[in-house]
């Protein structure tokens, strides 16, 4: 069947109705559809159709510019925040005590005896004392080789242009026009820390500049420090830190005694042996009974502030952390201090946060869609944000430093940067923290959780204990009464601390995320629109759909005709003369015979033979008109 009449059939079959030209079509859409305003165009006179011409135009677009509006509000993905207040047993959350201070001196001061040495030599000449005065003199000559990797110096500004650079162990140190000698007066002398600096002096220096000596000591002190430590094995670590039988005194959970025993130990590197507890790594996480303070965690701490290191922490106490079962305690952003000789008392409450989920926001459920390798995942522990910045940091310094730092997770295969294996790892460290495109990377490549719970406290404390409490508490830790007037007693009061930790209320807090606007808000705003301005409806929209339906089939029937009109005359072009009909074709070969007969040939009976000198007949000069291109007069079918 011929390709035409099939898709006018069918085409015909679709429509009862409209025409087959463009223009039909349109009138008997104006003249069918539900949607107020066509109508009118078609059926009113001349001036009033050019009105509704224009109206009907006119509110078109207003429902075209309403409805990319809500789309566009829509894809935007925004949420919305609901408060919701829950009662019901809870579980008490995983608790970290630290010592403020990492190591015990007793144990890392064979370690760090020259740089204590170095530090107190600085601090005298930072601090001006009369030549001859100092204890420099009757002591052995100090090793500079520390002093040579990371030189803390002193700058004098006061003039702008040309500020002298003292290095603090020489007697003299040239800096543009200015000689400086260690008894120069240096009212606005201001100390810097110099990570990166040639050996020959300090003009190559790259200086870090501090507001006050305190704040450079402690910042070259834990640099030189670090890089000290970091060679020291962990279990040798482990072992130069405050053990869990000696820093936990006493515990009580509720009603039930425990111990050390029931304490996680981990080793952190900003605050050495810590320990958790009710982690849940291998036992259920406990229930919390009822509120108050006697249902909670009491613990009784020693913290033996007597053995610090000196210039490595200016802080006494104990740091502790309150967070989820089975993630890692990030003391140094979340935790928080208890003061030694105090009874801190801490009320906890509850606020679980619910974020949605791609794409409305940017969150993760575990980190398994986070770029980042995480580093903390050797400790078994849950997926936090803090652990992806972290791990993103030492990611980023191993690959531009070459070594890890001390205070983060090795990946496999790293070392840790010291001064002898990497001399210009302090430098790299320095540049690398203080760079905020660094830091941008980390925190576009990083994704919070989208299940968090927050502890939210509220702290109270009071001395403790009482010197009226020394006669009862002396035999309770089993303190030896001669040592305890020995030390005195307001001395060892300075060294424990006592925590009670428990939840004020079983009422919680649930923060949750939805959807501004969903699908249906969406279809019920755009068919809103709709309907008030153009008085359309579901159905309109499908009128509207089969004449573009309808459109196509008439545009693809006048496609091909268009083709087949196209072919016709490229055959004319081919044959431009006047074919010959089939009377003259018959003519043609009765007058010259249907047969060539060769030279020689003797013709059959009732033949004339050709008369000498006629040349035989052409039969490539006889062409056939093509079926195609046959005349309306033609017999072929």
């Amino acid at each position: 069947m011929n390709l035409k009449k099939y898709l006018v059939r069918a085409l015909h079959r679709l429509q009862k109705g409209p025409g087959y030209t463009y223009k039909e079509l349109l009138v008997w859409y104006c003249d069918n559809t539900n949607t107020h305003g066509p109508k009118r165009i078609i059926k009113e006179g001349p001036k009033k159709k050019l009105i509704w011409f224009f109206l009907t135009l006119l509110f078109a677009s207003l429902v075209f510019w309403q409805w990319g509006i809500l789309i566009n509000t829509y894809l935007s993905y925004n949420v919305t925040s609901s408060l919701s207040i829950g009662f019901k047993t809870m579980k008490f959350p995983a608790v970290t005590v630290c010592n403020a201070n990492p190591f015990k001196y007793s144990e890392v001061k064979p370690l760090l005896k020259e740089l204590d040495r170095l530090i107190e030599a600085a601090l005298e000449r930072i601090l001006q004392p009369t030549p001859g005065n100092s204890s420099e003199d009757l002591s052995p000559p100090l090793d500079l080789e520390l002093w040579n990797q990371i030189p803390l110096v002193l700058i004098d500004e006061h003039d702008k242009d040309n500020p002298v650079i003292l290095d603090i162990f020489e007697t003299n140190q040239t800096a543009g026009a200015h000689t400086v000698s260690p008894g120069t007066p240096r009212g606005s002398d201001l100390p810097a820390v110099c990570p990166q600096c040639s050996h020959q002096g300090s003009d190559n220096c790259t200086y870090r500049n501090f507001s006050s000596a305190a704040q450079a000591v402690t910042e070259w002190y834990i640099l030189q420090s670090t890089s000290i430590l970091s060679k020291v094995p962990l279990h040798e670590r482990i072992r130069m830190g405050y053990q869990a039988e000696d820093m936990i005194l006493a515990c009580l959970y509720g009603a039930e005694p425990c111990n050390y025993k029931n304490f996680t130990q981990i080793y952190h590197p900003d605050h050495g042996n810590c320990y958790i507890f009710n982690w849940g790594m291998d036992e259920e996480a406990l229930n919390s009974s009822n509120p108050g303070a006697e249902f909670g965690l009491k613990l009784i701490l020693d913290i033996s502030q007597q053995d610090y290191i000196p210039y490595l922490s200016s802080a006494a106490g104990a740091r502790l952390m309150l967070h989820q079962q089975k993630s890692f305690p990030f003391l140094k952003d979340q935790g928080i201090y208890a003061m030694a000789g105090t009874e801190t008392s801490i009320g906890v409450l509850v606020d679980e946060l619910e974020r949605m989920g791609y794409p409305y926001s940017d969150c993760t459920m575990n980190g398994s869609d986070v770029p980042v390798r995480n580093l903390y995942s050797q400790y078994n522990t849950s997926y936090s944000i803090q652990a992806c910045l972290r791990s993103c940091f030492q990611n980023h310094m191993v690959e531009i430093c070459g070594c890890g730092h001390y205070m983060f997770p090795l990946p496999e295969g790293v070392t840790y940067c010291n001064n002898e294996d990497n001399p210009g790892w302090a430098y790299c460290y320095s540049s690398l923290r203080s760079s905020i495109k660094q830091r941008q990377i980390c925190i576009d490549s990083c994704k919070e959780t989208c299940n968090d719970t927050q502890y939210k406290m509220t702290i109270s404390m009071a001395d403790w204990p009482s010197e009226a409490s020394e006669v009862t508490l002396t035999p309770w830790f089993d303190i030896d009464s001669q040592l305890l007037t020995e030390v005195g007693f307001v001395l060892y009061r300075n060294g424990i601390i006592k925590l009670n930790i428990y939840f004020q209320e079983y009422n919680y807090r649930t923060i949750s995320e939805s959807a501004a606007t969903t699908i249906v808000w969406l279809l019920s705003s755009l068919g809103g629109q709709f309907g008030f301005w153009m008085g359309g409806s579901v159905l309109c929209l499908i009128e509207f759909g089969e004449i573009i339906i309808d459109s196509l089939w008439i545009t693809i029937i006048n496609i091909i005709s268009w083709c087949k009109g196209l072919k016709q005359r490229r055959a004319r072009a081919r044959y431009p003369d006047a074919p010959p009909t089939v009377s003259e074709l018959v003519e043609a070969h009765t007058n010259l015979g249907f047969q060539h007969e060769a030279p020689g040939a003797v013709p059959r009976a009732g033949e004339l033979p050709p008369e000498p000198g006629t040349p035989p007949p052409n039969y490539d000069s006889l062409r056939v008109r093509p079926p195609d291109t046959l005349g309306p007069d033609s017999d072929t079918e």
